[in-house]
């Protein structure tokens, strides 16, 4: 097995009411940003380090997780574009239109609600050099 993970965070964990609803959303979005998804059973899918799930769900304990913001990062603006087009297509609300935002110079986000109304956007950081696309986990 191989995974690819960043520096921070391991996973994250949405407990969520309709299954369907946020998994036509999430690989939307998730496809726009070019991550594939990366395994699903009867009440989840997962993606790099996000896993959703339902309540019935093992790993849920029967809780929904509430509210969350999530920023997942984006090669480009024509990147955090198609993530916002996308999401909306499929179940998101908008919850801020792409641009720049006056975090830092270069910052540009576009802000969805998914079905559960959690906070997802798409952020690109303006031109940077990176030491590696992910950490490559293998076991």
């Amino acid at each position: 097995m191989e995974l690819h993970r960043g520096r921070l965070i391991d996973h994250i964990q949405l407990v969520i009411k309709d299954l369907g609803a946020s998994r036509r959303f999430y690989e939307a979005v998730l496809h726009a940003l070019e991550v594939p998804l990366g395994g699903e059973g009867e009440d989840y899918f997962w993606a790099d380090e996000l896993f959703v799930s339902t309540a019935d769900s093992q790993a849920a304990q029967g809780q929904l997780t509430g509210r969350h913001h999530l920023a997942f990062q984006a090669r480009d603006s024509a990147m955090v574009d198609a993530f916002y087009k996308v999401g909306l297509e499929n179940g998101g609300k908008d919850n801020g239109r792409p641009g720049e935002r006056p975090y830092h110079p270069g910052y540009y986000a576009a802000f969805l609600l998914d079905p559960d109304g959690n906070n997802i956007d798409a952020v690109y950081h303006g031109a940077a050099n990176r030491s590696t696309s992910s950490v490559k986990i293998t076991f």
